[in-house]
């Protein structure tokens, strides 16, 4: 009996144990069918039919392989017959990432210092300012844009509060603007940015700025030498969560908007719904994948580059 159970304990030592966090592979399985079925699939399906041709009656597609959908995106046919360059929706894609631009700068302006703010008070109190920050998420996006559209009206409660003080006497023109759409976008996103710098402020041991204050930096040096290489992580998870939503955006340029700005996900839907151009849809979908990537690989890049440069010493705020 010793023998035996001494052979069964160097069998028991012999045998690997699994370090934590491993565990069977059929384990992920359920997440694996899920990105596949309702992440990739979705993703090859519209990069297939971006190749294909469009039905005779414009209702979905004719199996035939064509470039035709990504050269609409660049010429169109003119009146003699031919193709002629045609930069329409380069112009619509520019704007979109011009838009997705200034609501991601808008934002991080407006999150710096309110997440700063929020990182310095009681942590008692941090709780609930974090639960204020949130409170946007509980209600329908489609209902926030609406409230924007009483809002920035022209009998809105913005134009009646200048008018009433005698500040203005014709109603400024907010609705169905660049202005419009811009301020929705940041109202939507916002949380987005203030939610990962909080969390890397948090993270700040303020010790330092009080030790860059005592050794005569100025406010300006202090934050740009001490709180902002500290809070980078969160200011570049903040640029994308709020960058490549917004370049997608439907509802604030449709609604805010008003058809005066324009930006891709409104182009795609149309080329989908009214338009029954299933292909040309799909080839600008693939067109917005790519402009994502690319947002994605520059990021990364840049996140990169910042965690390899040394941050410099106090000494250096002299």
């Amino acid at each position: 009996m010793t023998q035996l159970a001494a052979h069964k304990a160097h069998r028991k030592r012999k045998r690997p144990q699994a370090r934590a966090g491993q565990g069977a592979w059929w384990v992920s399985t359920p997440g694996l069918v899920y990105l596949i079925g309702l992440v990739a699939a979705p993703l090859v399906i519209i990069v297939i039919y971006s190749f294909l041709s469009r039905a005779q009656f414009g209702v979905g597609v004719r199996w035939d392989f064509s470039l035709q959908p990504y050269i609409d995106l660049f010429y169109s046919e003119s009146l003699a017959g031919g193709r002629t360059f045609d930069p329409t929706y380069l112009q619509i894609f520019f704007n979109s990432i011009l838009y997705a631009g200034i609501t991601a700068i808008v934002c991080l302006v407006l999150a710096v210092p309110i997440a700063m703010w929020i990182a310095t008070r009681p942590p008692e109190k941090r709780t609930l300012l974090i639960f204020l920050v949130t409170i946007p998420f509980w209600t329908s996006l489609l209902i926030r844009t609406y409230a924007f559209i009483i809002i920035l009206n022209n009998n809105g409660p913005i134009n009646s509060s200048l008018q009433w003080g005698g500040l203005i006497t014709d109603p400024i023109p907010m609705l169905y603007s660049p202005f419009a759409t811009v301020t929705g976008l940041v109202y939507s996103f916002l949380p987005f940015m203030i939610l990962p710098i909080y969390a890397s402020a948090e993270r700040f041991d303020f010790r330092l700025a009080e030790a860059a204050y005592d050794l005569g930096a100025e406010k300006w040096r202090v934050l740009r030498h001490v709180v902002l290489p500290s809070i980078r992580p969160g200011i570049i998870a903040g640029m994308v969560l709020v960058f490549i939503p917004a370049l997608g955006s439907f509802l604030a340029p449709e609604l805010l908007g008003g058809g005066k700005t324009v930006m891709i996900a409104n182009v795609i839907a149309a080329q989908f719904g009214a338009s029954r151009n299933w292909p040309f849809g799909a080839a600008l979908s693939v067109m917005v994948l790519v402009i994502t990537m690319v947002s994605l690989l520059v990021f990364v890049a840049v996140s990169k580059r910042v965690n390899r440069q040394k941050t410099g010493s106090l000494e250096n705020l002299l």
